[in-house]
């Protein structure tokens, strides 16, 4: 990819897709003359660990300081200018004006690469302006929360907003000693996951000592309180704000680079722009969804730097294409991990597919080996190709590992037959015999092939409210005793082939187990005993119990 000419390759914005470009662009070219603005102090740092030096779990805060612009010159000859930002470009004359504190000037470019990434929304709240009230998205907002910590040793965090950075900083909070409070305007928190998803969330946060407020926001903030948009109260020394990210289109727009319909910059599979010589890599950017093939934006640190990577292999003449991304993640809350990949339920079925979902609850290794831990799999497939979907997890231990496994197949367009052969890693201190994938896909074929016929537990509810059934719990006596359900005909699985005339023929029965099996094991029963309105309630009272509207007696 070498020419004779050196090419000046002009890129802005200097972490995450921005850095990775620079680099690869002079692993290419040894000639090219690459030059890094950033309006910020700092380049390349590690942004998705600042919430971990907060809580202490990093304590240098050097560490997280990838590069700095003397290291970036002298490893890669880069010429790095921080505390510059981008304020106009000019398409035909094709520079960029620049402003420091130098004033301004004209940087000259063959090729352009936009990485601004993107930058939290900040609300217009009575009281924002005040000391005690921050955001966390780059190194000196981490200082100064870090600072304000140690020199106001606060009692009382408030965080607005339950996404990733808001539950991290949660944890990051209550681990330095405070009492936290997370107010999450959306119904629930983790809105990438499924409802039943946020509501397992939820209580793991409570449980560690967090109050969690769903359905409600902020309304004003005073120097010790804030109000809520209910009235209500809370005791805040430190409130955080972290209630979403908008991608950087300032300039993109004002330079007449096209903005798609989900909100990000417009790019072809090369990362390129509507003008042949502006690419971009990022948060900025609207990408394909791998799964239903629609723009979408993923502000993800993982797509940011492959595309900085494609975008620059391109600048250079390269035709590397990016094909899009899954939305792969994950977050650490506590002793627990949450993640997930490809589409949520809701996100299948508001794309139109033909969703189906298997749930699997079961320790993350066989259970005779001690020191197993619970982890809940849900994956969602299209009941009419099979092809998966989607998956989430969450637990203790185990849970990347088998969202990782469903990334892999998501990518390889698996089908539910390809994940019931996977050939995954055994042994009793790591797994059982059929890993948790393997049985959430024989759990799916059974429903498709009418063998063993599924209701999620809101489709359940849904059809007992139309008055077309009655549930039959086949718990056992134990596990009924813990969580009673009221108004359901009880009979313990190991009874029902002794208690067969208690069971009506003519209407819907659905059944609720502990977790699904025992379901599926009652059903086939009653299938043989010539009952034909089956249904077992897909993952059972381990996964009704977190939808609204199932009311067991805990």
């Amino acid at each position: 990819m070498k020419t004779n000419d050196p090419k000046k390759i002009l890129i802005i914005g200097g972490v995450a897709g921005g850095a990775t470009a620079a680099a690869r662009i002079r692993r290419l070219d040894e000639s090219a003359e690459i030059t890094v603005l950033e309006r910020g102090p700092y380049v390349s740092f590690a942004n998705c660990g600042l919430p971990y030096f907060i809580s202490r779990d990093i304590q240098r805060r050097s560490s997280l300081l990838l590069q700095t612009p003397e290291g970036f010159f002298s490893r890669y000859r880069v010429n790095v200018r921080t505390n510059t930002e981008a304020i106009q470009i000019h398409r035909e004359e094709k520079n960029v004006v620049v402003r420091s504190k130098n004033g301004e000037e004209k940087i000259q470019y063959d090729k352009l690469i936009l990485a601004q990434g993107g930058s939290p929304i900040v609300p217009q709240l009575p009281g924002i302006a005040q000391e005690h009230v921050f955001k966390l998205w780059t190194i000196p907002d981490m200082d100064r929360i870090h600072k304000f910590i140690e020199d106001k040793k606060p009692l009382n965090a408030i965080v607005a907003g339950g996404g990733f950075i808001g539950l991290e900083m949660a944890e990051a909070f209550h681990t330095r000693g405070m009492n936290v409070t997370v107010v999450e305007l959306a119904p629930q928190v983790m809105i990438t996951m499924d409802s039943e998803f946020g509501e397992m969330i939820k209580s793991g946060l409570e449980e560690k000592g967090i109050s969690v407020k769903t359905k409600i926001g902020l309304s004003a903030i005073s120097e010790k309180n804030v109000t809520l948009s209910d009235g209500s109260t809370i005791e805040a020394d430190l409130v955080l704000l972290s209630v979403g990210v908008r991608p950087e289109l300032l300039l993109a727009k004002s330079t007449g680079l096209t903005i798609g319909e989900s909100g990000g910059l417009v790019v072809n599979e090369y990362m390129q722009t509507n003008d042949p010589d502006i690419f971009a890599a990022g948060d900025m950017v609207e990408l394909v969804n791998k799964v239903h093939g629609k723009k979408v934006r993923i502000p993800l640190a993982g797509p940011a730097n492959r595309q900085g990577r494609i975008a620059g292999t391109n600048v250079l003449g390269g035709k590397m294409k990016y094909n899009g991304a899954l939305g792969t993640s994950v977050v650490k809350l506590f002793d627990r991990t949450a993640a997930s990949t490809g589409l949520s339920e809701k996100a299948a079925r508001d794309a139109g597919f033909d969703v189906g979902v298997a749930y699997v609850f079961k320790d993350n290794h066989v259970t005779y080996f001690p020191g197993g831990k619970p982890l809940a799999l849900k994956i969602v497939y299209d009941g009419k190709t099979k092809l998966l979907l989607g998956g989430q997890a969450y637990g203790e231990v185990g849970v990347e590992k088998r969202i990782d496994v469903l990334a892999t197949a998501l990518h390889g367009k698996m089908t539910l037959e390809d994940l019931s052969e996977l050939d995954l890693a055994y042994a009793p201190p790591y797994n059982s015999a059929n890993d948790p994938v393997n049985i959430a896909s024989f759990v799916g074929l059974n429903n498709i092939s009418g063998y063993s016929p599924l209701k999620t537990p809101a489709e359940t509810l849904f059809e007992l409210h139309k008055e077309q059934g009655f549930i039959l719990d086949v718990r056992t006596m134990g596990e009924q005793s813990k969580a009673p359900l009221e108004n359901v005909l009880h009979i313990p699985a190991d009874e029902v082939r002794d208690r067969l005339v208690e069971i009506p023929k003519e209407k819907n029965i659905y059944l609720m187990s502990k977790d699904g099996f025992l379901g599926h094991t009652t059903l086939q029963i009653l299938k043989a005993e010539g009952w034909k309105n089956v249904y077992n309630i897909a993952g059972g009272y381990y996964a009704a119990k977190w939808f609204e509207g199932w009311k067991f007696s805990n």
